[in-house]
């Protein structure tokens, strides 16, 4: 694409030829001849000045150092997002297309323009709208509804009765609508306890690799609209993501959690359960959320990386903590006295 034509797209300023032809993005060092760069981290700003890019996206008071044509923005990592999806678009998938090694219910409900890949199974009652694309080797089990545009990559599960909206995008080896861990204990016999409810999602929701997202245990798992979710997750039975909430990968939801809209959970945090996040909350990597938060805001919990010889030694502290708090109490009480 040419230059000119992406700065239009991105709605930013250009500085320079808007001929220059883009052809791909690199990193600053890595980059040559018809790619284009972005700095958004200052720690890379000591690569500007030697790029080999033929554009870069950068902040307005970084301009004076780029020896290059620049596409100027208040936010160059969003503004790169808008220009990779520009230059790289989504595969296309041949319309109508069914593999002839799918297997398919008579009785599916299924828009003529569903693309269905090889070795899958769509079950009793299934719904797939407008644009559905089936990759290669997913299942479908019975009465789940697909919205129009909705993606799975390949080897998806969904359980029977999911519900995805619009342009969901799943991909592979994410299982959805699985059995919730609900068990009750019978003098010392572990019971299963059926899960009846759904896991719902709503419109332009990603869920990663090998994420699983467990379905209620009576009322539904449900995963609003915007929800971006890594690899690895576990989502358990009841837990409620709010819009465009984003989770990394491994993080542990325990069941009939509530998270707010436009939270932000790092990767391995770890949830009790039945708890609740209000909206904008922030949870760094590695955390464990073991109460309700009602306010918004960053929250960390863990312990920072250090040499073994160190973590050992505050590790003998840290068992000393509640000696030490008598002491110290004693000693205030002593000095009061």
């Amino acid at each position: 694409m040419k230059l000119g034509e992406l700065a239009s797209l991105a709605g930013v300023r250009l500085e320079g030829d808007p001929r220059t032809e883009i052809r791909f993005v690199s990193t600053l060092r890595a980059a040559g001849p018809g790619s284009i760069a972005f700095l958004s981290n200052y720690k890379y700003r000591p690569y500007l000045a030697d790029t080999g890019a033929s554009a870069v996206i950068l902040p307005e008071e970084l301009l004076d150092e780029c020896p290059v044509a620049a596409l100027v923005s208040d936010d160059p990592y969003v503004t790169y997002a808008r220009v990779a999806n520009a230059l790289y678009p989504a595969e296309t998938v041949e319309a109508g297309a069914v593999h002839p090694t799918a297997v398919v219910a008579e009785d599916a409900d299924i828009h003529h323009s569903v693309s269905i890949g090889p070795h899958c199974v769509v079950e009793s009652g299934v719904r797939l709208a407008c644009g559905v694309v089936l990759g290669p080797a997913c299942i479908v089990q019975r009465d789940c509804s697909l919205g129009e545009d909705t993606r799975l990559v390949a080897r998806v599960t969904l359980c029977h009765r999911t519900q995805l909206g619009v342009r969901c995008l799943i991909h592979p080896g994410a299982v959805l609508g699985s059995d919730g861990f609900g068990l009750a204990n019978d003098r010392g016999i572990w019971l299963k306890i059926p899960q009846v409810g759904r896991v719902v999602l709503g419109d332009d929701v990603e869920v990663g690799a090998n994420t699983t997202i467990d379905r209620g245990a009576i009322e539904d798992t449900v995963i609003e609209d915007g929800v971006k979710l890594d690899n690895q997750i576990q989502l358990g039975h009841n837990v409620r993501v709010g819009a465009h909430s984003l989770i990394a990968g491994c993080a542990g939801i325990s069941g009939s959690v509530t998270i707010g809209r436009q939270c932000t959970i790092g990767g391995g945090a770890g949830f009790g359960g039945h708890l609740e996040l209000t909206d904008n909350v922030v949870i760094t990597g590695f955390s464990r959320v073991s109460k309700s938060i009602r306010e918004p805001g960053v929250y960390t919990s863990g312990t920072p990386l250090q040499k073994q010889r160190d973590w050992q030694k505050n590790t003998v502290r840290y068992r000393q903590l509640e000696k030490m708090a008598q002491r110290l109490s004693e000693l205030e009480k002593k000095l009061k006295d």
